[in-house]
């Protein structure tokens, strides 16, 4: 069997410790637009409120943010600070509330499903009634009360993955 040495960056999903933290140098001649702007000008008043800047340094940076042209200039803006919890609190809420809206979005569709259904069934049931010339018993009832027992159970008592 043949052992060949490998570089790391020959081996896949093996990068050196600085391309992971840093994003590649071609990226950092990319013109900034206003929204990376403001990214990063969000970015320092979390630090400030965290305190991981004075009101000095972050005034200084702030000026620096808002007259940037690359991409570089604003990551060097906010290399050197720590995580952001607020930061990470604001994408876990923005996660939640998309997440919420999802679900909101299923629901409404799995009734729309059922709606259709109903429609169908009914149809059915109305054409074979008029076909043998009397009203005959309302047979779509029965799996659409199964069907609606099925949505409404889910409403009321939720997986622990829907969590």
């Amino acid at each position: 069997m043949d052992h060949q040495l490998q570089h790391p960056n020959d081996r896949p999903n093996v990068r050196p410790r600085d391309q992971r933290l840093d994003p590649p140098p071609e990226h950092d001649r990319i013109r900034a637009a206003d929204h990376d702007r403001d990214a990063t000008v969000q970015r320092l008043g979390d630090a400030l409120a965290e305190g991981a800047l004075d009101p000095a340094e972050h005034h200084r940076r702030l000026d620096q943010a808002l007259a940037a042209t690359t991409h570089g200039d604003l990551h060097r803006l906010t290399a050197d600070l720590p995580p952001s919890q607020a930061a990470r609190d604001r994408a876990e809420t923005a996660r939640r509330t998309a997440e919420t809206r999802a679900d909101e979005r299923a629901w409404h569709n799995e009734w729309g499903y059922w709606a259709g259904g109903a429609a169908i069934m009914t149809t059915i049931w109305a054409v074979s009634a008029l076909r043998e010339g009397e009203w005959t018993f309302y047979w779509p009832a029965v799996p659409l009360g199964i069907w609606a027992a099925v949505l409404l159970s889910y409403a009321l008592w939720p997986s622990r993955d829907d969590h």
